[in-house]
Parts: C-alpha cells; sequence; structure tokens
C-alpha cells in the first residue's frame, strides 16, 4: 500500500508535532529577517514567541501560517512540507489572526456574519449560503469569547478590545488544529487586555483547543496556561523550551539589550528594568 504524501516529509515517531523548522531561514534584500531555525511545537502546546521590534515574530509566524516560504533550510506544518504542498489547502486547517487580516475585515458587516463567513474563506456576506451548524457554531463561539451580544451589531462599531475577540473567535470557525495570534493584545487599554489574556487562558486549559502559538512583546500579555516560549533577536533563537525556563530576566535581558527583571505569580510574568 502505497503511503500517504503527507507522511513522507513527517519525521518519523514525531506524529504529534504540529510545526517543525530545521535551520529555517528567510532573506529580503540581502538581509536575515530570520536565519538557522530549529523549532519544534507538539499538539497539545501553548506556545509564546516573544522578542523586540525586527526580531523575526511576524516572520515566524507567517512561516507557521504557510503564507510565506523559507528560502533556506525546511518548514513542516501539519504534517505537510512547504514548498511540496497545496498551501491553500493546508491554511484552511490554520485559524490565523493578525492585523493584517482584521483590516479587510468590513466594518459594516455584522459581527455575526465576520465570524461565520470564515467558513468560506471570505470577509464578507454575499451569495453563500450556510449549513446550520456553521451558523450554530459561530454563535456558540461568539459566546465563548464573551461577545454574544454583539452578534447583530456592524463590526465597526466594536472598542478594539470587542474587535480582538471577535477576530479570535473567527479564527476558531473552522475548527483548526492549530492556531496562530500575532498580538492580539497588542495597544489594548488594561481592562481590555485583562479580559482578553483571562479569555485566551481559558482557551489554553481547553484540552480539545488546537495547538495555540501566540506572538508578543510583553510578557504581561502571557495568558495562564501556556506551556513553552521562544525568545527571539535579530532573527535568531536566544532561548527555547519550557516556559519558566525560558521567560526569564537573564533571557530577556539578552533579547531586549538591557538589564530586565522578570516576575512571575499567578501564572502570569511580569517585566521591569533592573
Amino acid at each position: 500500500m502505497q503511503a500517504d504524501q503527507s507522511d513522507r516529509f513527517r519525521p518519523p515517531g514525531q506524529d504529534d508535532l504540529v510545526i517543525v523548522t530545521d535551520a529555517a531561514g528567510v532573506v529580503r534584500d540581502g538581509t536575515y529577517l530570520l536565519r538557522d531555525i530549529d523549532w519544534r511545537v507538539e499538539l497539545d502546546e501553548r506556545l509564546v514567541v516573544l522578542g523586540p521590534n525586527g526580531a523575526g515574530k511576524t516572520t515566524l509566524l507567517n512561516l507557521a501560517a504557510a503564507r510565506l516560504h523559507p528560502g533556506t533550510g525546511t518548514v513542516d506544518v501539519l504534517g505537510e512540507r512547504l514548498g511540496r504542498t497545496d498551501v491553500f489547502e493546508l491554511r484552511t486547517r490554520i485559524g490565523l489572526s493578525t492585523a493584517a487580516l482584521a483590516d479587510r475585515l468590513p466594518a459594516a458587516e455584522t459581527v455575526h456574519n465576520v465570524v461565520v463567513t470564515a467558513a468560506w474563506s471570505v470577509v464578507g456576506r454575499f451569495r453563500e449560503g450556510y449549513d446550520p451548524v456553521d451558523e450554530i457554531r459561530a454563535r456558540a463561539l461568539l459566546e465563548q469569547l464573551g461577545v454574544a451580544a454583539l452578534a447583530d451589531r456592524a463590526y465597526g462599531t466594536l472598542s478594539e478590545g470587542e474587535r480582538r475577540r471577535v477576530q479570535i473567535a473567527r479564527a476558531l470557525m473552522t475548527d483548526p488544529e492549530l492556531l496562530l495570534l500575532d498580538g492580539p493584545a497588542a495597544g489594548l487599554d488594561l481592562g481590555g487586555r485583562e479580559d482578553l489574556v483571562r479569555r485566551l487562558g481559558e482557551l489554553a486549559f481547553d484540552p480539545d483547543a488546537p495547538a495555540l502559538v501566540l506572538v508578543t512583546h510583553h510578557v504581561e500579555e502571557i495568558p495562564p496556561g501556556f506551556t513553552h516560549g521562544l525568545l527571539l533577536r535579530e532573527g535568531m533563537v536566544v532561548a527555547q523550551g519550557l516556559i519558566g525556563d525560558v521567560i526569564t530576566g537573564e533571557n530577556r535581558s539578552k533579547a531586549f539589550g538591557l538589564p530586565l527583571v522578570v516576575e512571575a505569580g499567578g501564572g502570569r510574568f511580569y517585566a521591569r528594568a533592573a
């Protein structure tokens, strides 16, 4: 019996890996945005990617989202080797929330439609039809993210914190195997940030939730329940592994180029200048 093509590129004995990069690099105009990235994410992990501006965090997330190909090395996502698979099909298995995608959402569309249209991979409802199960799932996700009461509101009338929760609901609409969030709490006020962090913590603790990768600049935005970390500087890995081993003052100081103190408590992290 011929092996399924997707299995040809999956490392032997590593069926639980959702992301595998080996010496992966991305070069633009002769400059490395990422260099020699060796990275593994397992099915049950909740992982945060941190680093200063220009560290390569969003570039790495775009590799994991199959929206960018490596210039050097290899990248496997959900058992598929980038460059040897149909990325459009692969992307249907990945939930993604980024600022670039958020900017494409129509301000006049209802909140419910913003979420349910992800089932067709479109950003505005037109003449396409949706099964009752899709409508039910969209409502359930809005309820889970605490914005069910806003379902009939125009998306453009929401606060920034409410929009972020709707964007995450949309990313979850297709029941993805991998969820990627780029700076979901960036720019939110304290109340909005803490509400979102709490809800992401609930998602992190949900055993039925997909593998989750979150990108942020700030350790204060790491939700409880996150298990692993990856710290970048100038496109290279500073540290990776269990979150408590990665999010330390020493590692953060290396990544950000200034002395920092990191404190932990209640499942959260806090940083300040030394």
